[in-house]
This record gives C-alpha cells, structure tokens and sequence, in this order.
C-alpha cells in the first residue's frame, strides 16, 4: 500500500512538472510573438523621394573632410543631390529601421562611382543607423528607410538602383533650368512658379522644404508602381492659399555655392548640419 502512494505522489509531482513546462513553453511563446508583432510595422502607402539642393546644404560648411561633397573643388555638386527615398505613410507618419538587415558596402559596389556624385553625404563624420552603429551616410538610409521599401523593394543593391533610376529618370535640376530658374546669389524666383514647372513635367505636385528662403529641399512623391502622385503637403496662408511647405516663403533662391576643395579646408574636423538626415 506504501508502494502505490508512493508511485501516486511521484505520478502528481511529474504532472506538475509537466503542467509548467508547458506553461513555461506557452509564455515564451506568447512572449516572442508579441514582440514580434511589435517590431513589425504596417507596409507603406507611397515613396518619398527627397533631394537636396547643394547650394543650401553647404553654406554653412566651415571646416571640410573627403567624405564632405561640398569640399570637392570644381567637382562640387552644381545640381539636386539625392538624400532619400522614403517609404511613407499617408497620415504623414513613416516606417522606419524595419527588417534587421546591415549594410554592406560590398552589396553595392557597382553603383558606388554614381553614388558618390548623385548622393553625396554633406557631413565630415559618420551618421548613426539602425543595425551597424555609427557607419556611411548611405548605411543611414538603407537601414532607417531601405528596410522598410519591402515588398516593393527587396534587397540593399535594388535599394539604390531603384533611386538612382528615379533620379535620372525625374531630373528636377534640368525641368528648373529649361524653365528659367538657374542656380543664383541674387535671383529670388517665385514658389508658385517652381512647383508648376515640375507639376507641368511630371504631373504631380512637389513639396519644398527651406531654410529661410534658400531652397534646402524638394521632395517628389510616388505610388508603389513608381508613377508620380502629388505629395501629401500643407496649405500655407502667407503663399495666398498656394499648397506648398508652409516652410518657405513666397520668392526662394537656389542660392550657389563656391567650394574651395579640401586641400585648402582648415582641417577634417566633424561638423554637423542644420537638419540632421531624416
């Protein structure tokens, strides 16, 4: 009789046991597919395509380095730069560092000699990311933005590819230049005038972005099939209800700027931009 309690109590303790492992096992479970489903964003709506005006970016360069595309001498940008392309939502929120997938220069070594020219950095210095710590200005974007351009965009190399494809493709500097409005240190043109030249080239709506009345930014907006769509922008009541970034002004300058090249620089020593790489 002392024998069957005994294999009783040893049958209670091993159903216990059991009882927790498998409760164990359905915590960690739970566990994981939560914070799976916290690191998982919504896809995208659109891409925003942003470039940056060199003229603005460099003005208030003081100290130059190699990595600095305003300090390359005569073979300084002269026309919009690429800064990004952004997946983007419609409720002007955005996605960001969305698949841990790192950088890696080798990926894209083929497109590097157009990067370097269509895609400058505008900074001595690295730039944070999302996976590799402190890295290149591209490194930023493919991690922060890149990540997030799946299912549309699938991998680092088709990354860049796709926006240098866009850049060329959509050449705001030329659809600028043909209609008049030319890189100037004097020459304030209107902002009404600018967005209908690229609304009447690629029949969507822009949105300008300013640091004072220096165009800093122009950004073109397209659905996940690369047509164009207008951008999601703000009405601003100081340019008579004209829909444009209430960030600048009525006239704007695409003001020039004059690189010394970095061989006449002081020093290669960081410095750090107005508005920091989105």
């Amino acid at each position: 009789m002392a024998s069957f309690s005994l294999i009783l109590i040893r049958l209670s303790l091993v159903a216990v046991l059991l009882t927790a492992s498998f409760c164990q096992l359905k915590a960690i479970g739970i566990r994981e597919a939560v914070d799976d489903a916290v690191g998982e964003q919504r896809e995208f709506d659109y891409f925003n395509f942003a470039l940056q005006w060199p003229g603005t970016q460099c003005k208030n360069t003081r100290h130059c380095c190699p990595s600095n595309g305003c300090c390359r001498g005569s073979n300084a940008p002269t026309e919009f730069t690429i800064h990004g392309l952004w997946p983007d939502y419609n409720d002007g929120t955005w996605p960001s560092c969305c698949k841990k997938s790192k950088f890696d220069e080798k990926e894209i070594s083929t497109l590097l000699d157009a990067l370097e020219k269509y895609w400058p950095s505008y900074r001595c210095g690295s730039t944070s990311t999302c996976y590799s710590g402190e890295g290149l200005f591209w490194a930023h974007e493919w991690e922060k933005h890149g990540t997030c351009s799946f299912p549309v965009v699938r991998d680092e190399y088709s990354y860049f590819s796709t926006t240098l494809n866009l850049y060329f493709k959509y050449n705001v500097t030329r659809v600028l230049n043909e209609a008049g409005y030319l890189p100037s240190n004097t020459e304030k043109y209107p902002l009404g005038g600018i967005v209908s030249a690229i609304q009447n080239a690629f029949h969507a709506t822009p949105k300008l972005d300013c640091s004072k009345d220096a165009v800093n930014e122009l950004h073109l907006c397209f659905y996940k099939d690369f047509k164009p769509r207008d951008c999601i922008i703000e009405r601003s009541p100081e340019n008579d209800n004209y829909f444009s970034s209430s960030s600048c002004p009525k006239y704007v300058s695409l003001p020039v700027y004059m690189s010394s090249g970095v061989d006449d620089a002081t020093a290669a020593i960081p410095w750090i931009l107005e508005n920091e790489p989105l």
